[in-house]
Order: structure tokens, then C-alpha cells, then sequence
């Protein structure tokens, strides 16, 4: 209910609360639970998403597999995976990144190169029958693995057997388990200790090219054969930190990191269409991870073209070329 009380479904669904919960849980003890349709929508994130919304007594269900599961499976999980989980997140992919780029450019004396990739149409490509067999090979519990395969089978993308909605809370723990096999795969098997993923992006670095080559060949053989996925043809790169790596949403180089190209019309398109300070305060935040002094001084200047300087609360601190901070 955090954050959705105003919800019409949310409301009709409280107004007999208790009920709702026994009805439910008599469901669940005589196996006669089955899974509600979806509600889907379109939004732009920044590249249009389809989410497919589930009726509020699954999405209860839903938070109470994730609680028991997700501490269970977290456990199972290599370090370098950083998508949907908890204390992990992009700035910590983006500090991961800079760490291991330090590591094997002997911190930046030798040339370090980097494998990025990406899965084509992730969540739309799972296959139900191999994550349904990973599960088993965890849980021992018919009745848990029943319930598991409701849920997973309430939904298909392309044709029946494939997909996973985007926007269900188990959905992210699902693939998270389904890529640790591709995880465990690379750091085991590949032996690739230099190794970072979030979702569907992952990023291995070498100190030579070959062996990246070498890996992208093995790599591409197990996703297609071992977990029916394949890579996204367009978005496989192999090139020197030097050159700059383009990685969630972020270009790095050897001493620094300056924001995507893209990321930064958005974020003055934004700040244009909407020049409020909770826009102004979401993007200065998002700038601190980064080398974007100027980008600062450009975001506070459009903001106060666009805004009446009398009714921001709160002072803009930038630092400038000779390193004083100066507050606007």
C-alpha cells in the first residue's frame, strides 16, 4: 500500500482486508490458488517498456515470495552482479567499473580492454521451462515450486513458454537467478575474474583482446545453448578504456567518467519542460558521480532562465576552474 493508497484497486481491495488475506491464504494451503490477468502500459525509460501490471492480491503474493526467497538466493549470488538487490545498484556498478579498470591497467600504465555486451530483448526471451529447472535444482519443496510455476506461467510475451512481465517484483529475482548460471558460468568456468553485470548489460576487462575474443565465443555459445538467450548484435563492443566504454549511462576513461550524450539531452529537455527544484535536485545528484563541473554550470543556468530565483529554497554550491565553490 506504500506510495499507492490513492489507487482505486489498492482501496477497493483494503476495504476487506482480512477477508481478502484468509480468502488467499485457504487458496494457497489447498493448492487451488491461481494467478490473476495484467493491466499492461507503455512507458519511456528512456526507451519505450511495456509493463504489465498484476491485480493487487498477486502483487501481495508476490512481496511475500520475494521476503522468503530473496535473502535464500542473494546468498547464491557472485559480488560483481549489482541489479536489484539490496546495498548493490548503478553507483555501485559504476565504482565496481573504475575499480577493476584500476586493477588490470596496472592502474594506468598498461592498456586495459573491455568486452560490453548486451541481451537482446532480455525479460521477452526467458525461457519458463529453464528457469522452472533451475528452481528445482534449489528448492526441494513441491508445494513452493508449484507456487513459483503459477506465477512464472501467468504470463507469456511472444508465444507461450517465453517472457517474464516487467513489473512484477518476482520478475527481478527470477532473472536474477536465471543469469546467475551465465554468472557462475564466467567466473568459474571462463575463469574472467574481471567481470561486472547489471541486468541484461555485463562487462568483462582483459589486458588483451584475444582473450575477450576468445571469451565473447564461449560466452554467446552458453547463453544460447544453456539458457536460450542471445546477444544483441548491435550492442557488442570490444575497445580500450582509453577510447571511452559507454556503460549505464556513463562513458569512462582511464581517470574519469562524463555522462552519455543522450543522458544529457534528456536531462536538459527535462529541466526545460519541467524546471522545478525536485528536477533540479534529482539531476545535481546524478551529476556528483561524474566529472561534469561544466554540465553543472549549464544545469543551473537553464534552470534559472526557466525559474523564478525567488522561489528556489535551497542553494546551488558549484565548484569553479580554480576550485572555489561558489552558491548561487
Amino acid at each position: 500500500m506504500k506510495g499507492k493508497r490513492g489507487k482505486l484497486d489498492v482501496q477497493e481491495f483494503s476495504l476487506n482486508l482480512m477477508d481478502n488475506i484468509l480468502q488467499l491464504r485457504e487458496d494457497l494451503a489447498n493448492l487451488s490458488y491461481a494467478h490473476g490477468g495484467y493491466k499492461s502500459f507503455n512507458i519511456s525509460d528512456p526507451k519505450p517498456r511495456n509493463i504489465h501490471k498484476a491485480t493487487v492480491r498477486d502483487r501481495l503474493l508476490h512481496h511475500a515470495i520475494y521476503r522468503i526467497l530473496y535473502p535464500f538466493f542473494d546468498r547464491t549470488f557472485i559480488a560483481d552482479s549489482f541489479s536489484c538487490r539490496k546495498d548493490k545498484g548503478t553507483h555501485k556498478a559504476l565504482n565496481r567499473f573504475r575499480e577493476l579498470s584500476y586493477k588490470v591497467s596496472k592502474n594506468n600504465t598498461r592498456t586495459c580492454w573491455v568486452l560490453k555486451c548486451d541481451i537482446k530483448k532480455f525479460f521477452a526471451s526467458i525461457d519458463q521451462k529453464v528457469l522452472e529447472d533451475i528452481l528445482t535444482g534449489y528448492i526441494p519443496d513441491s508445494n513452493i515450486l508449484w507456487l513459483l510455476k503459477k506465477v512464472i506461467r501467468s504470463f507469456f510475451s511472444s508465444s507461450p513458454g517465453r517472457g517474464l512481465p516487467l513489473g512484477n517484483l518476482t520478475s527481478q529475482l527470477l532473472v536474477n537467478i536465471y543469469m546467475n548460471e551465465f554468472d557462475q558460468f564466467v567466473r568459474h568456468t571462463l575463469k574472467a575474474g574481471y567481470y561486472i553485470r547489471y541486468a541484461d548489460d555485463f562487462i568483462l576487462f582483459s589486458e588483451g583482446r584475444k582473450r575477450l575474443e576468445k571469451h565473447l565465443f564461449f560466452i554467446s555459445k552458453f547463453l544460447e545453448d544453456m539458457l536460450k538467450l542471445s546477444l544483441h548484435p548491435d550492442k557488442i563492443s570490444i575497445q580500450t578504456l582509453v577510447s571511452g566504454v559507454d556503460f549505464l549511462g556513463w562513458v569512462h576513461f582511464p581517470d574519469h567518467r562524463v555522462l552519455r550524450t543522450s543522458t544529457k539531452r534528456r536531462m536538459f529537455r527535462r529541466i526545460q519542460v519541467s524546471p522545478t527544484s525536485e528536477t533540479l535536485h534529482s539531476y545535481r545528484g546524478l551529476l556528483s558521480h561524474g566529472n561534469t563541473r561544466k554540465l553543472q554550470e549549464e544545469v543551473a543556468k537553464i534552470y534559472f532562465l526557466n525559474h523564478d530565483r525567488d522561489t528556489f529554497d535551497e542553494p546551488i554550491s558549484i565548484k569553479n576552474r580554480s576550485g572555489n565553490i561558489r552558491s548561487y
